[in-house]
């Protein structure tokens, strides 16, 4: 068990995965989380990979009175670039703010972890994993029962139906994925944006507005209601 002092960041997508190992760690109360870290793609002021807007983030933030720790990369992003501005955050927090932890919703990709745990020893911190290796159709259906709220906001058109874009992450969502399709999207098949979750002390209001493709994905637009 670690140490009740340990203080960690987690690592916030803004989507359900990150939402559910906060929400894990939280009942557990094994450490002690200070505030949140996500990257933001500077060209478009949103979330990298999930192209949430920033303003939603900082919703999310608020919701959840925890602080927000940006890291700001351009667009395309190479993975040095990457690799210093998460090393310069990271170091940042360790320094000046004492977290020793970072906490990941990651589920089963094996390379990820480990790509995660070698840039982590090299800051002297430590990758945390709650979720790993859960079966993600039990996951999934335990995120929903628990109260994460969440819509789609990313996908794979060749995985998944376009027409799914910014629909309602519930047992009607997981019934209409095609097979072999993880129900967590966890090889990247769709992503999402938590709107309301136990921890919130206040729902988000969104809406949905235009669903645009680029670089192989397709994006819905998420707005605040």
């Amino acid at each position: 068990m670690a140490n009740p002092r340990n203080r960690a960041l987690v690592a916030w997508s803004s989507g359900k995965d990150s939402a559910f190992a906060l929400y894990e760690t939280l009942r557990a109360q094994e450490y002690e989380v200070v505030g949140l870290l996500t990257t933001v793609t500077s060209a478009f002021d949103r979330v990298s990979v999930h192209g949430v807007r920033d303003e939603l983030l900082r919703r999310q933030a608020t919701a959840l009175a925890l602080p927000s720790t940006v890291v700001s990369i351009p667009y395309p992003c190479p993975n040095d670039v990457y690799e210093n501005a998460m090393a310069q955050a990271l170091g940042t927090a360790r320094d000046e703010h004492g977290v020793t932890d970072v906490i990941f919703g990651d589920l089963f990709l094996a390379d990820i972890r480990a790509y995660r745990e070698a840039q982590f020893r090299a800051l002297n911190l430590r990758a945390v994993f709650p979720l790993w290796m859960r079966d993600t159709s039990t996951l999934a259906s335990e995120m929903i029962e628990a109260g994460i709220d969440a819509r789609i906001v990313a996908l794979d058109p060749k995985k998944v139906d376009r027409s799914l874009a910014g629909r309602k992450f519930d047992a009607d969502f997981l019934r209409e994925l095609p097979a072999g399709v993880d129900p967590c999207g966890e090889n990247g098949e769709f992503h999402t944006f938590v709107t309301n979750a136990p921890m919130f002390a206040f729902p988000i209001s969104v809406t949905v507005g235009e669903a645009v493709e680029r670089d192989g994905a397709v994006y819905a637009d998420l707005l605040l209601a």
